[in-house]
């Protein structure tokens, strides 16, 4: 007995239906198919798949923003340090969409894609896409040796060649090491986010650092201990995702745009959010991977570990109410959570925690995630030399492999002075002086840096 084959229902045919109908065709009726010279036809609706899909994405976003709840016209934004008046006019904009109950900007902020790097904005019942950015989960690991700095400060050029023989900076993978971890056999968690088909090029890019400020640090601390820090996020899993749910939405990507803000109980605020989760996730598996990876070529063992997202958004309760707290480029900094935080490739970097106060209460317990830019990348290329570079790293005795301009430490801010502007909030536990530095080169490219 031959049993017929059931076709399997379509998402997109009733909206399908209605538009090929708009237009003044019978849905039923029968059209070529493209590309076909067997004479077989298709039903006219499924012409027009696309302008469903375009239009059921249109729809939505529509529906989103009505399930939005107003701003409150009192949210109060704090501001640390000195900004440009773009990077507060910015600010001001995004926190004029959606459920907003407060903001803060970082004294490390200035001006990033849709809301500002340095940033913090909470929302109640909401979250922003373009809040959270395009490398979600990009943040920090740093842990201390029990080695001293000392014992291996002469071999610092040979451990640099072997990082990049183990670590792939850039796109692409030059080590042949394949990473595994829990969190790519996460069957329910791939589901839920939406992004399965992209799970085996995640599992290609786990534990690779990408370019642009992404980087594999060695420091001394003040006790001449070694510490190994590192920064990167998710790679072309958060990106991808952050792009697709930013269009689901109905967002638009650039500096100067509205923050794409979605409802959290909402269809697509809820994949959004398994995305972001598992793009966390998968972030903080990949810095764990590089520095044990690190850690295995300088040999011995780890004493104390600091780990930290800086671009993502956590349920959190400030004022007796249930927020979702967006930090882009910005540190949770909670009475005694610590963070690590680097400057650029010549400055030192710290290991902080947060103190109690009504300072930073005001700032939502955030803190800087670096010393924050004062020259865009492509400004930096036009305004620096090499051997300005060069020389500043030689007078602070840091071994470069890699970089290039737009990274140059004259395109930042320096650190110290930011976390001055943060003194009421935080306490410095350690500072950290590079000794050797490992980033992607001028010609590792990488499309996926935030």
């Amino acid at each position: 007995m031959v049993t017929a084959m059931t076709r399997q229902p379509d998402p997109l045919e009733a909206l399908a239906r209605e538009l090929c109908a708009a237009a003044g065709h019978d849905p039923e009726a029968r059209l070529p198919m493209p590309g076909n010279g067997t004479g077989r036809t298709m039903p006219a609706w499924t012409a027009f798949r696309d302008a469903a899909r375009a239009e059921r994405a249109r729809r939505q976003a529509t529906e989103l923003q009505a399930t939005l709840g107003a701003p409150s016209a009192d949210a109060p934004l704090t501001v640390i340090g000195t900004h440009d008046p773009g990077t507060l006019r910015q600010m001001r904009n995004c926190m004029a969409v959606g459920p907003v109950r407060a903001g803060a900007i970082c004294a490390d902020g200035h001006l990033g894609y849709a809301q500002p790097v340095g940033g913090v904005i909470a929302y109640e019942g909401a979250i922003s896409i373009s809040g959270v950015g395009f490398d979600i989960g990009c943040g920090n690991m740093a842990v201390r040796l029990d080695t001293p700095c000392a014992a291996i400060r002469d071999a610092a050029p040979r451990i640099l060649a072997d990082i990049r023989r183990h670590v792939s900076f850039g796109i692409g993978r030059v080590n042949a090491e394949r990473p595994a971890h829990p969190v790519l056999d996460d069957d329910a968690a791939w589901a839920a986010s939406g992004m399965e088909d992209y799970r085996q090029k995640a599992a290609a890019q786990l534990g690779t650092v990408g370019s642009g400020n992404h980087y594999v640090d060695l420091f001394e601390d003040e006790a001449g201990f070694v510490w190994i820090g590192v920064h990167f996020g998710s790679r072309g899993l958060g990106h991808t995702a952050a792009t697709r749910y930013l269009k689901l939405a109905g967002g638009k990507d650039g500096m100067h745009v509205p923050p794409a803000v979605v409802a959290e109980r909402s269809e697509i605020g809820a994949r959004y959010l398994a995305a972001m989760e598992l793009a966390g996730r998968y972030a903080s598996a990949g810095r764990e991977w590089v520095v044990e990876r690190v850690r295995a070529i300088i040999g011995g063992a780890v004493t104390e570990s600091v780990h930290n997202h800086h671009n993502f958004a956590w349920k959190e309760r400030h004022g007796g109410r249930d927020l979702w707290v967006v930090r882009k480029g910005a540190t949770p900094a909670f009475p005694g959570q610590r963070g690590f935080v680097g400057g650029s490739m010549g400055d030192d970097a710290v290991i902080l925690e947060g103190v109690e106060g009504e300072a930073s209460a005001r700032l939502l317990y955030s803190t800087v995630h670096g010393a924050g830019r004062v020259r865009g990348r492509k400004e930096a290329l036009r305004s620096f030399r090499r051997e300005e570079m060069d020389a500043w790293l030689r007078a602070r005795g840091v071994l470069l492999s890699g970089g290039d301009l737009d990274e140059s430490p004259m395109a930042y801010r320096r650190l110290p002075e930011v976390l001055a502007d943060h003194a009421d909030t935080v306490r410095i536990l350690h500072r950290l002086r590079p000794f050797a530095v490992a980033m992607a080169g001028p010609g590792e490219f990488d499309p996926f840096k935030d």
